[in-house]
Order: C-alpha cells, then sequence, then structure tokens
C-alpha cells in the first residue's frame, strides 16, 4: 500500500529562497529589472537603426531573457496574491510591477513597429535566414498584427495608461472579491466563508444548505452589485474606447486573434451545440426529478444524485489521478507523480484564499505551480486534473524555444480538459457499483453541461453586454437581466431560477490579458474529445503524438494544427458535432440508468 503523503500547500522556496513577499531573492530579482528592460530598449534601438538578421537576432535573444525573467516574477507574485489574499507587501509589488510590465510592452512595440515597417524583400530575407527561420510563423504574425494598431507613439501612451486603467479595475475585483464573505449555516453552525469556500458547498448533500448559500451568495453580491457593476462598466470601457481607436468594430476581433482561430471556426463550434442540445436538457429535467423537483434550479445544478459518492482525501485524490494517468502514458504519470512529491500543488481549504483554480508556469526554470481549494469531491480530483494537464502542456514544451512556446488559450485548455477526459472515462469504467457508477457518469455530463450551457452563457452574455456598453454604462439591473437571459437561452429553458449576479461572482470577466475568456474553453473541450477519441483507439503509443501535438501549439494557427495532427477541418460544423455527439452518449446513459427515477 502507498503510504507516501504528499503536502497540500505548495513549496515557492524552489522560486525564491525564503518563499514570501519579502524574500531577500524575491526583491533582488525584482531590482534587477529595469535593468533587464533597458537591455533590450537598447538592443532594439541597434536594430531599429541597423535593420538586420543579427541585429533582430540578437534583439529576439535579449527579448527572450527580458520576459523569461519577469515572467518568473509574475508567476511568484501570482501565487503570493492568491494564496493569501491579505498579503497586502505582494499586492503593492504587484501594482508596483505594472509600471515595468508597461515599459517592457513600450519597448517590444517599438520592436514589433520595426517589423512591421521592413519592407517586403527585406521581412522575407530576414525570416528565410538561419538564425531567424524557426522563428517565421511569430515573426510573421507579429507583423499582421501590428498593421492592426496605432502609431508607435499612440500605443505607448495606450500601454502607459493601462496600469492605472483596465488593470487597475481589474485588481480592484480581486480586493472586492476577497472582501465578499458569504454568511451561511452549515450543520447547524454559522460560518463565515470566501466565495470560494461558498461555491465548494453547491454540491452539498443537503438541499437546504444548497438553497441557503445560493440565496446567500445572491443577497451578497446584490448587496455590492453596484460596486462590481461599476468595475465591470469601466473595464469594459477602457477596452472598447481602445478598440474604436484603433478602428476595430467587432468586439470578438481580438479574442479571435489571441486565440488563432477563425470566426468561421467560432461560428461552428457554437452551432454544432446549439444543434445537440436536446440530451443535455433532458438530462437536467431528469435530475430535477430525482431531486424530487418540479424544474432544475441554479442551487441544485452541482447537487449529488447518488448517497453512495465518497469523499476523497487529497491524498486519496491524488492516487486516484496517478493510477489513471498512468493508463494514458508513463510520461504524464511520470509528471504528476513528481508535482505531488514536490509539493507544486496548494490546495488546503482554508479562508483568505483567491477562489477558482490555476496553473502558472516559470519557463526560466521548466516548473509550475498549481492552485486551487480541495473539498474532497469528484468535482475537486476533476479540477486537479484539469490544473495538472496544464502543468504537463508547459513540460512537453520544455525544449522548444520560448519565442515558439507561447500557445493560445484555446489549445491550452485542451491538455487541461483532456487530462480531466482521463480521469473521468477510467472512473465510469471501474465504478465498483451501480450507484457508484452513476455518480460518475454523472460527474461527466456535469462537464458537458458547463462547458456547453455555462461557458456558452458566459459568451452569450459578454457579447451582448459588450454591444450594449457601446453605448453607455450598463447598470447592475441590466447585467442582472442579461446574464439570466443568457442562462435561459442556453441552457434551453431547463432551468427554473437562475443566477443573476454570475457576472459578478466569476473572476474571468474581469481578466484583462486575455477578452472573453470563455470559449476558448468549449473549444479545448471538443478538441479533447476528438485526440481522446485518436488516444483510445491507438493505445499508450499515443502518447508521444500527443506530445507532438503539445509542442506545435505555440507555432500554428489552430485550423493548421487540427489539420496536421488530426486530419479534420474545423471551419465546418461536422467537426464539433462528432465531440458533442461523443458527450451525448453520457447523457443518454445517464437517462438509460435513471429510467425508473
Amino acid at each position: 500500500m502507498n503510504m507516501t503523503t504528499y503536502s497540500e500547500t505548495w513549496d515557492l522556496n524552489a522560486f525564491y529562497e525564503g518563499g514570501t513577499s519579502d524574500s531577500a531573492a524575491f526583491l533582488a530579482h525584482i531590482a534587477e529589472v529595469p535593468t533587464l528592460i533597458e537591455a533590450y530598449k537598447e538592443a532594439v534601438e541597434a536594430a531599429i537603426a541597423q535593420p538586420s538578421s543579427a541585429t533582430i537576432a540578437t534583439a529576439l535573444d535579449v527579448q527572450t531573457t527580458t520576459v523569461l525573467n519577469l515572467q518568473k516574477i509574475g508567476v511568484m507574485l501570482s501565487c503570493l496574491t492568491a494564496q493569501n489574499t491579505k498579503d497586502e507587501a505582494a499586492q503593492v509589488i504587484q501594482s508596483n510591477m505594472r509600471t515595468q510590465y508597461a515599459a517592457l510592452s513600450d519597448v517590444r512595440n517599438r520592436f514589433d513597429k520595426l517589423i512591421e515597417e521592413l519592407d517586403d524583400a527585406t521581412f522575407h530575407d530576414i525570416i528565410t535566414s538561419e538564425a531567424l527561420a524557426p522563428f517565421e510563423f511569430i515573426l510573421t504574425e507579429t507583423r499582421n498584427q501590428t498593421k492592426l494598431l496605432l502609431s508607435e507613439a499612440e500605443e505607448s501612451i495606450i500601454t502607459s495608461l493601462r496600469a492605472d486603467g483596465d488593470q487597475a479595475w481589474s485588481s480592484l475585483y480581486d480586493l472586492l472579491i476577497a472582501d465578499t464573505k458569504i454568511r451561511v449555516t452549515v450543520d447547524g453552525e454559522e460560518k463565515v466563508l470566501s466565495v470560494g469556500q461558498a461555491n465548494n458547498l453547491r454540491n452539498h448533500e443537503s438541499a437546504t444548505v444548497r438553497a441557503d448559500v445560493d440565496a446567500a451568495i445572491e443577497a451578497a453580491f446584490t448587496e455590492r452589485e453596484a460596486f462590481f457593476a461599476h468595475t465591470l462598466n469601466h473595464l469594459a470601457g477602457f477596452r472598447l474606447t481602445t478598440y474604436k481607436k484603433r478602428g476595430w468594430e467587432d468586439v470578438l476581433e481580438e479574442p479571435l486573434r489571441i486565440n488563432r482561430m477563425k470566426r468561421e471556426t467560432l461560428d461552428a463550434m457554437w452551432g454544432a451545440i446549439a444543434k445537440t442540445r436536446e440530451p443535455f436538457v433532458n438530462y437536467l429535467q431528469r435530475k430535477a426529478t430525482i431531486l424530487g423537483k418540479e424544474a432544475m434550479t441554479w442551487a441544485d445544478l452541482d447537487a449529488p444524485i447518488s448517497a453512495s459518492t465518497t469523499a476523497l482525501s487529497f491524498n486519496e485524490g491524488a492516487e486516484f489521478i496517478l493510477q489513471h494517468f498512468a493508463k494514458f502514458g508513463p510520461k504524464l504519470e511520470a509528471f504528476a507523480r513528481q508535482a505531488f512529491e514536490n509539493s507544486w500543488i496548494e490546495a488546503e481549504d482554508r479562508d483568505n484564499k483567491r477562489p477558482g483554480g490555476f496553473c502558472t508556469t516559470t519557463k526560466l526554470d521548466n516548473a509550475s505551480r498549481i492552485f486551487m481549494t480541495y473539498a474532497g469531491t469528484m468535482n475537486n480530483v476533476s479540477t486537479l486534473a484539469h490544473e495538472l494537464g496544464h502543468a504537463f502542456h508547459s513540460y512537453a514544451l520544455r525544449d522548444v524555444h520560448p519565442l515558439n512556446s507561447g500557445y493560445a488559450m484555446n489549445v491550452a485548455e485542451t491538455a487541461s480538459t483532456f487530462a480531466e477526459m482521463i480521469i473521468a472515462d477510467a472512473a465510469v469504467q471501474e465504478a465498483t457499483n451501480a450507484d457508484e457508477r452513476l455518480a460518475l457518469l454523472e460527474d461527466k455530463v456535469q462537464r458537458s453541461v458547463a462547458m456547453f450551457m455555462n461557458i456558452y452563457a458566459r459568451f452569450t452574455f459578454e457579447t451582448r453586454f459588450y454591444e450594449e456598453r457601446k453605448n453607455g454604462v450598463v447598470p447592475a439591473a441590466r447585467l442582472n437581466e442579461l446574464m439570466s437571459e443568457a442562462q435561459q437561452e442556453t441552457y434551453g429553458g431547463a432551468l427554473e431560477t437562475t443566477h443573476p449576479h454570475f457576472w459578478a461572482s466569476k473572476l474571468h470577466f474581469y481578466i484583462t490579458g486575455v477578452p472573453f475568456y470563455n470559449f476558448p474553453y468549449t473549444f479545448g473541450y471538443l478538441f479533447s474529445l476528438s485526440i481522446y477519441a485518436k488516444a483510445k483507439e491507438i493505445g499508450t503509443d499515443f502518447e508521444e503524438r500527443y506530445m507532438a501535438l503539445l509542442r506545435d501549439t505555440g507555432s500554428m494557427n489552430v485550423e493548421d494544427l487540427v489539420m496536421k495532427h488530426l486530419g479534420e477541418d474545423i471551419t465546418q460544423e461536422a467537426f464539433w458535432l462528432k465531440g458533442v455527439h461523443l458527450a451525448a452518449q453520457d447523457a443518454e446513459e445517464f437517462l438509460t440508468l435513471t429510467e425508473k427515477a
């Protein structure tokens, strides 16, 4: 029997001795940043003065060094502010670093402008030179995207304003959400919980607790809705003003470019999902019946339907993941074991942690850290597997040049959801009794509902909100209406109640680096279904092919990536329908198993 005990708190000492916001090594590294940026600036100025493959290659080398160092500092700050929302020192450093990030962006903009302004012949000579040929994709992408921007001086102004613009509003959201407390009674005991802790109670076995938590969350956000609405409106306003100055009419133009995908691909994906909604609507109706309700409520979406659903300790959850990862391939299992044994994961259930989960990686050290709050549910195990998938993606890219390893969010979510599928599918197949099988099967269906309905609702809400925001501030009451309407629409009318303040409770609407932080999840999920189908067909020999696909994610558009590795045209609904139908089989099996409910 494995007696290994895995730590539920991560080790940040490996990044900086001491592992805290006042670490001498951490502060010393921060102090080096201005010198790094100045060296980058000098290299770029030299390339501007005398453009050649040699000077541009040098500028790229210095850029890589500078970005990797700032990335490591950013990783540390993400970890510090997530593990303790009361770490004021880390928050101050994070705020101050925005000035350095803006300075870096200014220099990067000058370099990008240089690439854009090269005549076609010179640019061709540069990207076919021995030194720069490996970076043809990224340099061509830079050239094309820079053509869509304003002048260098104007972009510099926008960049410098961001620290006190959209990024400042995002920081305010972090403070608001950290200060929002949910007061509920659980098992006769009154508790004051963080939003993350309260959300973990949405799958409590007691319907009363679930309803109370849902009501308490809505009440807390109702009380502060004006603050959250103010924050969201001004963050969006900054973004829209920037778009208007650049002449960008479509709010999806930037997120599509960031995700290296075509509008036709996005439309085909949502079109396929909209056409295959019925099995999931039927699942929600059946679940409501099982729970003794006439219709599904938001409070009961995550309710357990089987009394046999077993709570797993963190250790048990870790061993569960390792056991099933091993059936896919030895490298994935060995990597995950390293993460558990070397304390890469912050999972402890305690107050003053940021809600949600994430994986962050410093390529300077080729090391990752995973953040979440683990409460012993199968959903928590899935989240843990999801974040380990992100980390494995970074591991697959460890030997790829940093310039060719910057993958888009949609393919980033491919590796993570693929890891979830390994766990979910194997767990269902190995269930020891009917109740356990049903509970695990439902966990898989819930994931599909999240991707096809919840994420679609986020996308629908955000699209409509941004269109209305173009005409002025959208008040909290209207935001609630937009969210409820989106949820009713994408859930196929299966909901008796909605979560009107979801726009306030979800961090993703307030992230500044990647606008529309929603549809890439669904893309990754469906792409993963296709990859998983291939993996099941080929067996453990597929792991190397899978890693080859991951290595290409930083240097190809998604349409080309899928065509190369799967031979599929993702601008057509046919590709997406195969994935949705595969997921629908789980919903149909659930309906079959619960026919007598």
